[in-house]
């Protein structure tokens, strides 16, 4: 290549004139080289299958499904699984595929090349295609059969699997929740047990009981006044009787009046009055009032005093009793105060022993009423988490019952699964390599190689052949230019007619 040359359209095409058969011979052999291999490269078929995705035949309105992956995440794992060394190994097994590489190469190396071979596209949301390409075309539609066929059963292995693992689980998780549901249930009853009487929930019945017990030791205060101004009066009856007895003593003794004086005094007519009282008290009061029950023991007495004194009192030859004066009266007063006094003392210490009861119930009502506060917020701690897992332990059971029936759905095989909609078929025509594409290519890479060959030639000859090129080499200008002479003169090597230029 000359320095400094200028190339046009005419130049180049004068170079490709002048270098013909060094760009046609490298082309001939190049192209007639990538012809015969194109011819012998070998036939490449492929099948296909179309695979979609049927949803679950129950509504999932009765149902919900436990798988609920998106097609192209569980297309994803499905393929792992079955792209896998062990699965594909079995499959080159089965169906002796790549004989001369297994013969050379290691297995790993085989599964890899059958990967390249195997193509997994996703059609639309809900299918996807399944492809295999083999050296024979029978041989590509059982692989594709066999490939279809696992990623079918790989599915509902996978989605029972799922079924089944996600219903262990909450069955696991439920177990855990029913124990600590009644761990908490036997905390929150012990607790009730051991502070019986002071939960919040006892609160109206403890202000009830208080108040009952208020009213009864009112009663009981006002019933033991009475009985003690009783006994006062009845101690003051006894201390004028022993003042008489004493007065009497100091008299002469004078015969016992007749009359109807001592029947007044005599037990029987006291006996008389308690019971004509008895039935005016009881017109106005209860059978179980105090003083009722009171004047039904002093009858009793009353009526004991009276037998007593009727079989020992002497009787005359005339039959009439004879009495000292005023003996009667006073043996008569003095035994009634005696019993009465008795009788009060007991019925006395027997309401100070049902006071001192009442005034520790009502003490307990009152602990039990301060309590209450401190027993609330500690209940309400309780109850909170006992509500939290007694929820947890519902929401759990429900999901519980819908994993169960989800996973009976997929053993009877209604759940989601992927059928063949377009089944395999034996290619018709290779589909590997386009040999009209690889012979345009052939022949387009074989020129380029024969320009390449020119193009270097030229750039490695550095011959002038022309005014411009003498210019262009030498900046000098030509004087004049000499003709070649016939075909027979001498030429220089590079071929070609030229002038000589000085």
């Amino acid at each position: 290549m000359i320095p400094g040359k200028r190339y046009t359209a005419e130049t180049v095409f004068k170079i490709a004139s002048r270098r013909k058969w060094l760009i046609l011979v490298p082309a001939v052999v190049v192209a007639a080289a990538g012809l015969a291999w194109i011819r012998h490269l070998p036939n490449v078929y492929r099948a296909n299958t179309l695979i979609i995705v049927v949803p679950q035949r129950v509504p999932e309105s009765y149902v919900r499904a436990t798988v609920t992956t998106r097609i192209e995440d569980r297309l994803q794992s499905i393929s792992q699984q079955i792209l896998s060394r062990t699965r594909l190994e079995k499959v080159v097994q089965d169906f002796n595929l790549y004989p001369e590489r297994r013969q050379a190469e290691v297995m790993e190396d085989i599964v890899d090349r059958m990967r390249q071979d195997i193509s997994i596209d996703i059609v639309k949301g809900d299918a996807f295609r399944v492809s295999y390409s083999a050296a024979q075309p029978v041989t590509a539609m059982k692989v594709t059969e066999r490939l279809a066929s696992l990623f079918i059963d790989e599915s509902l292995r996978d989605r029972e699997a799922l079924a089944e693992g996600t219903n262990s689980f909450l069955e696991a998780q439920l177990d855990e929740a029913r124990r600590k549901l009644v761990e908490n249930e036997k905390s929150l009853e012990e607790y009730q047990n051991k502070y019986n009487g002071e939960l919040p929930t006892q609160l109206q019945a403890n202000l009830q009981g208080l108040h009952n017990t208020e009213m009864q030791l009112q009663a009981l205060v006002e019933s033991t006044n009475r009985d003690r101004d009783r006994r006062m009066l009845v101690e003051r009856l006894t201390a004028d009787a022993n003042l008489d007895a004493s007065r009497d003593a100091a008299l002469p003794q004078a015969p016992a009046p007749s009359g109807d004086s001592d029947a007044a005094l005599n037990p029987a007519e006291q006996l008389r009055q308690a019971e004509t009282a008895l039935v005016a008290l009881e017109l106005r009061l209860k059978a179980e009032h105090p003083d009722v029950i009171r004047l039904k023991r002093s009858i009793a007495e009353l009526k004991k005093r009276v037998a007593v004194d009727a079989a020992a009192q002497p009787v005359s030859t005339s039959g009439k009793v004879v009495t000292g004066p005023g003996d009667a009266i006073r043996r008569n007063r003095m035994n009634e105060a005696k019993n009465e006094l008795a009788s009060l003392d007991v019925q006395l210490a027997s309401k100070a022993a049902e006071d001192s009861r009442l005034r520790g119930i009502l003490a307990e009502y009152q602990r039990r009423i301060e309590a209450t506060p401190s027993r609330e917020a500690e209940l309400a701690s309780l109850t909170r988490d006992y509500d939290t897992i007694q929820q947890s332990y519902r929401t759990l059971l429900s999901k519980k019952e819908d994993s169960q029936i989800a996973a009976n759905l997929e053993r009877r095989q209604i759940g989601e699964q992927f059928r063949v909609v377009d089944a395999a078929r034996v290619p018709e025509k290779p589909t590997s390599p386009d040999r009209p594409k690889l012979y345009l290519l052939a022949l387009t890479s074989a020129l380029i190689i024969g320009c390449a060959f020119a193009a270097s030639a030229e750039f490695l000859d550095r011959t002038m052949r022309s005014e411009e090129d003498v210019q262009a080499a030498l900046g000098l200008p030509v004087l004049a230019t000499i003709p070649v002479l016939g075909r027979g003169a001498p030429r220089r090597a590079g071929g070609g007619d030229r002038n000589s230029h000085v």
